[in-house]
């Protein structure tokens, strides 16, 4: 039993049935459905074996409900997520170099959500693709990306734009792609988008990035380079910040942002003047 997905342009195939049966009820993932008519670039395949075990840990995040960890075992990457208090885990590995994602544990659908994103970004990083965490606004056929810590308003300042601008929509909310094609930058939609369900297979050319921040006013100024790319890499994955390998593979995607995509600071209020401000300085209008 297989189906195929097509995901920032990448033919991503689920195989066995368990894995294509609880990744269709994932919310968001049924948009992105294609026919399985060609090779897939990626598979994620389930598998009744034992996991590997870890040979190193890089990286641990124990969010309220969940605990997360990502590190390397004997052939390449794995990642095991678990509710807290629980044994049941889900595990997924991939064999450097490999096009393959093994998944094996409990496919709760909200563990399994996750873990498809991390297999993904491990996947598609040396293909010159990364997922960021930021809000998408996408207007003149043009998307913005606005970044922030949580609670920082990137919705907020997403919504404005919507409410106040003639013609400016969402494309994610959450976790769009970011893909360089022959140098370029295109921010893609994605099966990942938080809270809000703005599920989009769209792919516009990334023209502005925003780092947002609280303020009693509203100014914005572009980033210089060293600026900009810390502005932008606390957004990407943090777990892919403690290898090596995929570390630089993300180093080189901000890199080719930097090259063609200004960035800014932006100093705000949660008002439709910030909207305004930010639109007229990326788009002149």
């Amino acid at each position: 039993m297989e189906q195929d997905y097509m995901i920032a342009g990448f033919r991503l195939r689920m195989e066995g049935e368990p894995l294509v049966k609880d990744v269709a009820n994932i919310g968001g993932f049924g948009v992105f459905a294609i026919d399985s008519t060609a090779e897939p670039n990626f598979r994620f395949v389930w598998s009744e074996e034992k996991a590997p075990a870890f040979t190193a840990e890089l990286y641990r995040n124990d969010p309220v409900l969940t605990h997360n960890r990502f590190g390397r075992y004997e052939k390449g990457y794995i990642f095991e997520t678990a509710y807290i208090g629980s044994d049941q885990t889900l595990t997924v590995w991939i064999a450097e170099g490999s096009r393959i994602a093994y998944f094996s544990g409990n496919l709760d659908v909200s563990l399994l959500r996750f873990a498809c994103w991390i297999a993904f970004g491990v996947l598609i990083a040396p293909q010159k693709a990364v997922a960021i965490h930021t809000s998408t606004i996408v207007f003149h056929d043009k998307a913005v990306i606005f970044l922030g810590e949580s609670g920082t308003g990137k919705s907020t300042h997403t919504r404005l734009w919507r409410e106040n601008i003639e013609g400016a929509t969402l494309l994610n909310d959450d976790s769009p792609i970011v893909r360089i094609h022959n140098g370029i930058p295109y921010v893609y939609g994605s099966p990942w988008s938080g809270k809000t369900p703005c599920y989009k297979t769209n792919s516009y050319e990334l023209v502005g990035c925003v780092r947002l921040s609280q303020a009693p006013y509203n100014e914005i100024k572009k980033l210089k380079v060293m600026q900009a790319y810390a502005a932008l890499h606390p957004s990407c994955p943090p777990d892919f910040a403690y290898d090596e390998k995929l570390y630089d593979c993300i180093s080189q995607i901000l890199n080719d942002i930097l090259v063609k995509v200004p960035v800014y600071h932006l100093a705000c209020l949660p008002n439709a003047e910030a909207a305004h401000l930010s639109c007229k300085t990326i788009f002149g209008v």
